[in-house]
Formats: C-alpha cells, structure tokens, sequence
C-alpha cells in the first residue's frame, strides 16, 4: 500500500505541470516517481536535469549500472523501470537477470562495469581496490569511473524516493532475482 499518494498534474506547481506535459508528450504518460518528484516544488526539474546530464556512458552502459543499483537498494519500482528499459535497449531477461546481480559474464567490460556499480553500492562509496582495478584493465577510463560513481548516486536518488513513498509501480512488475543468481 502507498504511503504517499501520487499527485496528479492539477495537484503541483505551474513548472511541474509542464514537466508533466512534456513527460507525456515524449512517454505518453507520467510515471508514479516523477510524479512522486513534483510534490517539491524543485526536486523534479532537478532530478531531471541531473538524471539527463550528458555523460561518457552509453544508454546501454547506464542500464548496467541502473539494474546493479537498484538491486543492491531493493527498489521494486525502479528494477521493474530499468528491466523494461533494459529489454528496450536490447538485453534480454536472462542477461537482465545477471546484471541485476551485478554481472555479465556475455560481455567482459560490461562485466566490469556491472561489478563496480554494484560494489560502490554495497560498499557506500568505498569499491574495493581490485573491483577498480579490473574495471580500469577492461578498458574503461577514469572519467568513466567518476560518471559510474556519479550515475550510481543520482539511481539512489530514486532508489530512496520510491523504498521511503511506495508509489505503485507502473511498468510491468519485475520478477524476484533467485538467490541461486550470482
């Protein structure tokens, strides 16, 4: 059961109602946690901006980083968010499955990358010496350890809004990861 209600466009500001317009026009809905966002005057608009920076990651690259994330934070919302996004950014369930346990063992780099997001989490911020290491000698450079870390931060962002408000979840309901996945 939802501990907040979601605001409907009528219920926010004048400059969320157009964020909401605009939301719509490119998704052809709201979804519940960037509705949830708007009941701040500011935190919408800010999160979008954050969440939209350009970065040195690749959507596909960020997806890796999403899944891991919101795995290690729980968060029912933004795993069944990130594995539809994941399927439209051509990961398949099983490969989503095993990013969510933060690996990939069908693409070393992305391994890599899978193992540093989830390790950061787990570890709030202090990723292990060898984690770093490996994700370096796969290929991947210092700028983007720093916008892993950073992608890792603004994911938890939302981790926490949906673990602390449970809004219902709008995309079709991720299945449980099995302890058996790792």
């Amino acid at each position: 059961m939802s501990t907040f209600n979601v605001p409907t466009r009528d219920q926010v500001n004048e400059t969320n109602q157009g964020i909401f317009d605009n939301l719509k026009g490119a998704l052809g809905f709201v979804p519940n946690i960037y509705a949830t966002y708007a009941l701040s005057n500011n935190a919408l608009s800010n999160y979008l901006t954050f969440a939209n920076a350009p970065t040195s990651l690749k959507t596909k690259e960020k997806e890796v980083v999403n899944l891991a994330v919101s795995e290690v934070n729980a968060c029912k919302y933004c795993l069944s968010a990130h594995t539809a996004i994941g399927k439209m950014n051509g990961f398949s369930d099983e490969q989503i499955l095993g990013l969510r346990a933060g690996n990939a063992p069908f693409d070393s780099k992305l391994d890599a990358l899978a193992k540093l997001a989830k390790n950061i989490t787990e570890n709030r911020g202090r990723a292990e010496d060898a984690i770093v290491e490996n994700f370096l000698n796969e290929g991947w450079s210092n700028e983007n350890l720093i916008d892993t870390i950073v992608l890792v931060g603004e994911k938890t962002i939302s981790n926490y809004v949906h673990n602390t408000t449970q809004v219902p979840i709008d995309f079709p309901v991720a299945q449980a990861l099995e302890t058996t996945v790792a």
